[in-house]
């Protein structure tokens, strides 16, 4: 039975969370139309293009949609948010550093890895108007 190389390139998403679990957050993008997207693909959105490259964004975003989950007690309640990108994409994730319930759209935010249960996780925290 063959064995697999340790040389083998893992796929997109096992290397988008190494990246996690390192505590860097990176990105794909189109190197032809420097396109920048998300969820971590084999090819380009929207050209097909398999010449990609990782880069690592600002980070800085803007909460586009915001809930606040209540999960049966003794679990606290916790938000879920869509936060765009000034790169472009869209992401799910979370807000840390103020309450769920105040979380609004349009908030302004900067990404950070925060290490949980031994992974890299990408969150996000309120940042002022001129970040």
């Amino acid at each position: 039975m063959p064995t697999q190389s340790s040389s083998v390139d893992p796929g997109p998403q096992a290397r988008y969370e190494a990246y996690l679990d390192e505590g860097r957050f990176m990105l794909q993008r189109d190197r032809a139309s420097g396109e920048h997207f998300f969820y971590p693909r084999v090819a380009a959105p929207r050209s097909g293009s398999r010449d990609l490259e990782w880069v690592a964004p600002s980070g800085l975003a803007r909460v586009y949609a915001a809930t606040v989950i209540h999960p049966k007690p003794p679990e606290p309640p916790y938000g879920v948010v869509l936060v765009d990108l000034d790169e472009g994409p869209r992401l799910m994730s979370r807000v840390e550093g103020i309450p769920a319930h105040e979380v609004r759209i349009g908030l302004r935010v900067r990404a950070r890895v925060v290490q949980e249960a031994g992974r890299g996780v990408l969150v996000f925290e309120p940042v002022s108007e001129q970040a």
